[in-house]
């Protein structure tokens, strides 16, 4: 049996966080595909500049996305390779145990 620490427990806890707000989930499974500047993510999701800003930040501050500057321009990116396994899992369990979580509104999730 492995014992859980309280820096494990914050590890998970800052995903949860990062996935408890809609638009942060959806940057994080748009990430999976690959990098994105933050104009894309903005228009891909249909929000504001600030608004992916701020949800950048926070994706940032939780160690989930990191940055690449090239030139005038900076790239987001799953901050490991193992979240785009992660998440996709994640969202194959969801889709499993409610699989008609996302036909109200057409799923955005992918």
């Amino acid at each position: 049996m492995t014992t859980t620490s309280l820096t494990h427990t914050a590890a998970v806890s800052r995903l949860g966080h990062a996935l408890s707000d809609e638009t942060r989930t959806r940057i994080l499974l748009r990430l999976r595909a690959g990098r994105a500047r933050p104009s894309e993510l903005a228009a891909h999701l249909g929000v504001s500049k600030q608004v992916m800003s701020n949800q950048l930040r926070c994706l940032r501050g939780c160690g989930l996305v990191t940055t690449t500057a090239e030139g005038r321009n900076i790239w987001y990116d799953l901050a490991d390779a193992r979240l785009t396994t992660a998440l996709g899992d994640l969202l194959e369990l969801t889709l499993t145990i409610d699989p008609d979580c996302c036909s109200a509104q057409g799923c955005t999730c992918t």
